[in-house]
């Protein structure tokens, strides 16, 4: 029998048909969403709240809430754009609890969009992942709004429209956002940016096993559909 994981690389088996399958009554599919897609979710609110404990704190209540709302998923999108929705809502709503959002403030030059980072020798790849280092705490310095554009366009390298929708902003500010985000990371960093940026804020397989673990017990006797 074909488990959840072995499921989760399967290319025949797209992001709505498990969406599907779950609400037909095969609840234990919802692990290869959790899989697939746990590195985007961790992200989008490390992003925003900058804060390890509370970002898995914030995972597993918004993968809780997309389960529950499952049945508000429009298959005509994109899952991945109204997961990463739920997750910033999740996010900036704990977010507001602590503060108000920092305003964005002017300037930035633009800069080039990210590029491949594959040291070939030892020293390169420590150099690479030194740059990695450098970025996420550059990063980690921007206000909230910037971060969460950031992150979504040049890390995960959604598309403008798609981070839109996601982050509720229309595609100028993401644009504008974007610009200026990039502007104060390369005044302070340079180049090192638009090469190491794709591979920062990793999610790496021991806590994903752990959010998955925690997101299926919590889900556990739930219904999938709109809570």
């Amino acid at each position: 029998m074909t488990t959840p994981q072995e499921l989760v690389t399967n290319p025949s088996l797209d992001d709505a048909q498990v969406v599907r399958r779950v609400l037909a009554g095969e609840p234990e599919l919802f692990e290869v969403l959790v899989r697939r897609h746990d590195a985007r979710v961790y992200r989008t609110v490390r992003a925003i709240l900058r804060d390890e404990d509370e970002a898995e704190d914030a995972m597993q209540a918004a993968w809780v809430s997309a389960y529950q709302h499952l049945g508000a998923f429009a298959h005509a999108s994109s899952f991945t754009t109204w997961l990463v929705r739920i997750a910033a809502n999740e996010a900036l709503g704990r977010l507001r609890k602590r503060s108000h959002l920092v305003a964005v403030d002017d300037g930035g030059e633009d800069g080039g969009g990210p590029m491949d980072l594959r040291a070939e020798d030892p020293e390169e790849r420590a150099a690479a992942h030194e740059a990695i280092r450098l970025v996420e705490r550059a990063v980690d310095q921007l206000s909230a709004p910037y971060r969460a554009v950031f992150v979504l366009r040049d890390v995960e390298q959604l598309s403008t429209a798609e981070t839109a929708e996601a982050l509720g902003l229309g595609e100028e500010a993401v644009k504008v956002r974007l610009h200026r985000a990039r502007g104060m990371l390369r005044r302070a960093l340079g180049e090192e940016v638009s090469r190491a940026a794709p591979e920062a804020f990793p999610f790496l397989a021991p806590r994903c096993n752990r959010m998955v673990a925690r997101v299926m017990e919590a889900v556990a006797g739930l219904r999938p559909g709109v809570a």
